[in-house]
């Protein structure tokens, strides 16, 4: 979570710690990816030539960008445009990033070679040259084995597809099982590894940070740098209404309020201001007001599935409060957030869909916290219900931090993405303490505060961005990515469910700083 004007991001007596990604545009940072972890388990195969993926036509004025304006991005993966993979996919992707990196060795040899005073000529070669150069190659070998190992740890086997398409089609013509074919669809592992690129929404001027449906899907709400939120017809690719939010800093969430009418729009941003936008059903909007006050920047707010009322926010200032819309003073703190006597910033918070009472947070620690409003008592635990951290990251002395964690469809799962580490996945029902039951690799959490967010409509598979610019998706049970595929040349930060609407930001990457939403959808 990065900052566009270089300034710190503790506001009124914020925590002392430095935010993840401090002093860069939105909530993302400029340094560059580092190789590696940045990898898949097996690099994926590229499934179609990139003519595919055809610009669509630019929101406002119906232009389509000419080919070849973005330069490549050189921290990005090999090749772009639409990834698929599947078991045959990902044997003969290992077996292509095995020869990719051999080349790319051989002509780091190579040029080690030139580089020396003799030119690299074979009269004033030595054999102590000879031996370094073998030394190196059998080093480099055993990396990449090594690599492999790890990446291959934990898998199991990809099931046998769920959904079969021409089956399934033919019930349907009969009338049979038409009720659940829509979710089998949206489910199913082939038409997630054909997702491809739809269209783009420009319209802000700043990095876009945040993404929200309304309930119906029917409309989009964004917000930005720029201190606005757009609301967009996403299928005609058209802004219906573009108003000021208030806020003085990054705006970080925007979110419809369920059950409102889409008239009601919650918000919160750097500044720690958490603002409600009335909206007209004339496509204007009536006003802004401030509910509450963070000291520090406000990074996430989290809905109660059923309520139009009702929310809770969460800051740097280790403080969770619920809002009432309906109280005269809506905010109320519920809890400060501390291990020991020591406060914890806190970035991400999320309510149990099914059992509202409960609600999970994380922040500028590896602790998952999860809490019940009903019986919150800080002189007991700290008014916590239970922990969750994976085992090897308890006594970790890394600085290992929560970027985002969410619940499933049902409430059963709690993912959670760390930064510069991986994501795992806990079984909520399970005691104070427990271990992650699935961890997914690959991808890279450090330059950007990335998110992380389940797919399909049960919660079928996780999908993230990278740091290499690329979104990743992996089959929840077996823990193996599926799909693999350029999001933005800038970096992408979030995935997002529904149409899969995802976003980049990364300030100051060549050739600009991404100020548009990304589409896409199954072919």
């Amino acid at each position: 979570m990065a900052e566009a004007d270089g300034k710190s991001s503790e506001l009124n007596g914020g925590s002392e710690e430095p935010d993840p990604g401090e002093d860069q545009c939105g909530e993302g940072d400029a340094s560059t990816a580092t190789e590696g972890q940045s990898g898949s388990q097996a690099a994926p195969k590229k499934a179609g030539d990139s003519a595919k993926n055809k610009p669509m036509p630019d929101a406002e004025g119906g232009k389509v960008p000419g080919e070849g304006e973005e330069e490549e991005d050189t921290d990005s993966m090999d090749g772009s445009g639409l990834y698929s993979l599947n078991e045959e996919g990902e044997r003969d992707g290992e077996g292509g990033r095995r020869e990719r990196v051999k080349e790319r060795d051989a002509g780091k040899r190579a040029a080690r070679k030139r580089n020396r005073p003799s030119g690299g000529t074979a009269h004033h070669s030595s054999s102590s040259e000879v031996e370094d150069d073998e030394e190196e190659e059998e080093q480099e070998e055993e990396d990449e084995q090594a690599m492999d190992v790890w990446l291959g740890e934990e898998l199991r086997d990809l099931g046998r597809p769920s959904w079969r398409a021409v089956p399934s089609l033919r019930l349907r013509e009969i009338g049979q099982g038409s009720h659940q074919f829509v979710r089998r669809v949206c489910g199913a592992r082939g038409l997630v590894q054909r997702l491809e690129l739809q269209g783009r929404l420009e319209r802000h001027t700043g990095c876009v940070n945040t993404l929200h449906f309304n309930p119906s899907g029917t409309r989009l709400a964004s917000g930005s740098d720029d201190l606005r939120v757009v609301v967009w017809d996403w299928a005609r690719r058209r802004a219906e209404l573009e108003f000021d939010s208030g806020h003085k800093s990054n705006v970080f969430q925007a979110k419809f309020l369920p059950h409102s009418g889409d008239s009601t729009l919650a918000m919160c941003a750097r500044d720690g201001q958490i603002r409600v936008a009335e909206l007209s059903a004339m496509q204007r909007c009536k006003n802004t007001k401030r509910v509450a006050q963070h000291k520090g920047a406000a990074h996430k707010l989290a809905l109660e599935p059923d309520s139009p009322c009702c929310f809770l926010s969460a800051g740097e200032d280790a403080v969770v409060f619920g809002i009432d819309l309906r109280l005269d003073r809506p905010a109320n703190k519920l809890v400060v957030v501390k291990e020991g006597d020591k406060k914890v910033g806190l970035y991400t918070i999320f309510v149990n869909p099914v059992n509202t009472h409960h609600f999970a947070v994380g922040g500028r620690d590896q602790y998952i916290r999860i809490y019940d409003q009903r019986k919150i008592n800080e002189n007991d635990n700290n008014g916590v219900l239970k922990k969750f951290c994976p085992s090897h990251l308890v006594s970790s002395e890394s600085k290992t931090n929560i970027t985002c964690l969410l619940y499933s469809h049902d409430g059963t799962e709690l993912l959670t993405s760390y930064n510069d580490e991986d994501i795992y996945l806990f079984d909520s029902s399970h005691s104070d303490g427990a271990d992650y039951c699935r961890r997914y690799k690959g991808h890279r959490n450090n330059a950007t505060v990335k998110g992380v967010n389940f797919y399909g409509p049960s919660s079928e598979f996780v999908i993230s961005g990278s740091d290499c610019g690329h979104i990743y998706l992996w089959d929840k049970v077996s823990a193996r990515i599926v799909q693999f595929m350029e999001g933005d040349r800038g970096g992408v930060v979030r995935g997002r469910n529904a149409q899969l609407l995802l976003l980049g930001e990364l300030p100051g990457a060549p050739p600009s700083p991404p100020r548009s939403c990304h589409q896409w959808s199954g072919s």
